[in-house]
């Protein structure tokens, strides 16, 4: 690269933006822009909800624009008028060629998996849900397809075996802060190389999380409930239903352990003591920490025991 200084259009959404933006500001980049997700209502009061993204950049007074069409006249006006040789994209939304293909360094994403593994919407939820053992990031140039561009570099880490979805979010979001500086610096040295994803057969997916597949199936391995739970804790959070007498009740499941054991019980059946409750699953128990009954804070399972009455019958459906 010349001497020209970069100039810096980043674009993104949530608290996982928001630590690799922060991580440029720090290192002095000169962003010209922040392009992130319109206000939208939420809470009961339905007040207007501005994204991570947004709140930080206005403490540090960026110039934000927030389009509802990525091709509107109006807003490539815009985008153009900022001047920007490089964009940065991390958690945003799928960009028209009208967009990435505008600055002259191209616009590189940084995405939360080892490429080609896991493209799509929630790839750390979907490492662990799977029972990876490794997982990591990885910064890549966008093409026209979702995740499926040019690689720059990656940088793994371990999963552990009792690693949660936030735990791990947290983990991701400092070693991408890393890897975008690294990749910002090769641009800037004009030393960038790039290695094209490789086509494989059976490439794991991260798809969109529904109400569908964060619901626990009894019936799965202990192992597959035991990741789904871990997967998705706390965010959106794994669920199922709690059949109590009459009651038919939509639970969310938080921290739990698995216990391999033997038994005979049928799969979902609880089993209460004073300050434990276990549900029955094929090779043993998973033993629930914390819980959230509908229209309840989560609580520890002590708490929960305390104040709910469990029938003879109850079980985990």
């Amino acid at each position: 690269m010349s001497n020209e200084k970069l100039r810096i259009v980043f674009m993104g959404t949530p608290d996982f933006a928001v630590a690799i933006l922060e991580t440029l500001v720090n290192a002095n980049y000169n962003i010209v822009g922040v392009i992130t997700a319109p206000d939208k209502p939420a809470g009961r009061g339905r007040k207007l909800h501005e994204s991570a993204v947004k709140k930080y950049a206005q403490t540090k007074n960026l110039t934000i624009l927030q389009p509802t069409n990525l091709k509107a006249e109006s807003f490539l006006d815009k985008l153009k008028s900022l001047n920007a040789n490089l964009q940065i994209i991390v958690a945003f939304r799928m960009l028209p060629k009208v967009v990435w293909d505008m600055p002259k360094y191209g616009t590189f994403n940084l995405h939360a998996s080892l490429l080609p593994n896991y493209r799509g919407a929630a790839p750390i939820h979907w490492a662990i849900i799977n029972g990876e053992a490794k997982t990591g990031v990885t910064t890549f140039f966008i093409d026209e397809k979702i995740d499926t561009g040019a690689m720059i570099l990656q940088d793994e880490i371990a999963i552990e075996n009792n690693e949660t979805v936030g735990r791990l979010h947290d983990k991701l979001m400092i070693i991408g802060s890393e890897l975008v500086l690294k990749t910002v610096g090769l641009i800037e040295d004009n030393a960038i190389t790039t290695t094209i994803q490789p086509q494989k057969d059976n490439l794991k997916t991260a798809y969109k999380l529904n109400k569908e597949n964060c619901k626990i199936n009894w019936n799965e391995s202990l192992d597959d409930i035991y990741n789904k739970i871990r997967g998705l804790n706390p965010f959106p959070s794994a669920w199922c239903y709690l059949i109590n007498g009459n009651e038919q009740l939509s639970v969310k499941l938080f921290s739990v352990e698995k216990e391999v054991e033997t038994h005979q019980d049928t799969i979902g059946a609880i089993t209460v003591t004073k300050d434990t409750l276990k549900v029955a699953a094929r090779e043993g128990y998973i033993s629930i920490k914390e819980i959230q009954l509908p229209g309840k804070r989560k609580m520890d399972v002590k708490s929960l025991i305390n104040g709910y009455n469990f029938e003879k019958n109850a079980k985990m459906l």
